[in-house]
């Protein structure tokens, strides 16, 4: 079944009739009430666009990208390539194989595109820039946005002598919804976030395959790079929200480059400095939220950090949008030196930290579950480190050594490497 957003039935009823939006909206209410409780107002809105005779999807010839929805098949699309990722090995629950992704657009959107296996193959053969045309692929929807999909009767044509693309049209992807952290409920996406750090714990460091972003141990005699995660508390003056971030986000978090951050795996005493300068900071972060069940709270995981943000302007906005939201923070401060209502730092020898999170990190998706979890912290009371969210349910000892080299040894068993439906975390994670 094709999705097709009513708004989307709408607007093409406007374009190809020339109705106006309150016309459209009294022919759909008035077939709701003709077929009461027969028809939802999707429904309506494809009857009066077919009664009317408006085209809503494309069956035949070349689609614009604005005319793709999930459930298409068979389409094709011609556009030009605006970015391009690195293809990954993948290697989970038994199934081997290549995945690589990238966009194209044209003068009415951007999509990305998805090869498999041998398909990937063509990644040598073409470049940012370079018009392609996509044949008999289908359309997915990943994380609320389409892809377009190649499977073993599709095909990518490269350079086609008989394909021009005008200027592309900027990525049309929606924004994200501002919301507190007392409203959040969790499997949320695309959420936006303004609050302050009040808690930030030491980054932890693990090894990872360079090819497929799988962990690896010592026994592992190949290349490897490094990869490293870190949590902190955030709050909103509604609640405090544990946030995982990762090796790119914890670079914005921190404004410290790839080779800075791994000086800190030699030398972790030199990195209370930095957590005591995110003491304080605030941020605006845009992410994803997960319920975490086994210990009935909501966690986030950070895909966008902005730290330049105007408080003023910030607030203004969520107030807006959200009345309630500046109860608390109506009167928060720029940020200082000076931090105020801020709990100090953990001591680092009071801080006990479980294993490191599976290697998916980096190279797939948003972590799952957590191994072990403290109390909410307080003001008067901070958390003690837990590991960021992972697919494992056991409970770690209380008094997991710290060490990292033990602590890679006890992570979970069986590491994620990359969730095929999870491309969006590939690339944002790269």
């Amino acid at each position: 079944m094709i999705d097709i957003p009513v708004a989307d039935i709408k607007a093409k009823i406007k374009e190809q009739k020339g109705l106006s939006d309150d016309e459209i909206d009294t022919k759909i209410q008035s077939k709701l009430q003709q077929l009461a409780g027969l028809i939802s107002e999707d429904g309506a809105a494809h009857i009066i666009a077919n009664e009317l005779g408006v085209t809503i999807v494309k069956e035949a010839g070349e689609a614009k990208i604005n005319d793709l929805y999930a459930g298409m098949r068979n389409v094709t699309v011609p556009g030009k390539v605006t970015r391009k990722f690195d293809v990954r090995s993948f290697d989970k629950n038994g199934r081997k194989g290549k995945v690589g992704s990238f966009f194209i657009g044209d003068e009415t959107g951007q999509v990305r595109v998805t090869l498999w296996n041998d398909q990937t193959d063509l990644f040598e053969q073409f470049a940012e820039g370079d018009v392609v045309r996509v044949k008999n692929a289908y359309v997915k929807e990943n994380r609320g946005f389409k892809e377009l999909h190649l499977n073993t009767d599709s095909k990518l044509q490269i350079k086609p002598s008989d394909v021009t693309v005008g200027e592309v049209k900027a990525s049309s992807r929606p924004d994200a919804t501002r919301k507190q952290i007392k409203d959040l409920a969790g499997d949320e996406e695309n959420i936006e976030l303004l609050a302050t750090v009040v808690q930030v714990y030491d980054p932890r460091f693990f090894n990872v395959h360079p090819d497929t972003g799988k962990r690896v141990d010592d026994s592992h005699d190949g290349p490897t790079q490094t990869n490293y995660v870190l949590n902190a508390f955030l709050d909103d003056g509604t609640g405090n929200i544990r946030t995982t971030f990762w090796k790119n986000q914890i670079q914005h978090l921190t404004g410290k480059t790839d080779a800075e951050m791994l000086q800190y795996q030699e030398n972790p005493q030199a990195f209370e400095e930095v957590k005591t300068d995110l003491l304080g900071e605030i941020v605006k972060i845009v992410g994803r939220c997960k319920k975490n069940d086994m210990f009935d709270r909501v966690e986030m995981t950070a895909n966008v950090v902005l730290k330049d943000v105007d408080p003023e302007e910030e607030l203004a906005k969520l107030q807006s949008e959200t009345p309630k939201a500046t109860t608390v923070k109506e009167t928060a401060p720029e940020p200082s030196p000076e931090k105020p209502d801020t709990p100090e730092p953990t001591p680092k020898a009071e801080t006990t930290e479980p294993a490191e999170p599976a290697a998916r990190a980096e190279s797939a998706a948003a972590p799952a579950e957590p191994d072990a979890a403290p109390a909410e912290p307080t003001p008067s009371q901070p958390e003690e480190e837990s590991l960021p969210t992972t697919g494992a349910k056991e409970e770690e000892p209380e008094n997991e050594s710290t060490d990292i080299e033990a602590g890679v040894k006890q992570d979970v068993k069986d590491e994620d490497v990359i969730s095929l439906d999870d491309l969006e975390d590939l690339d944002e994670k790269l």
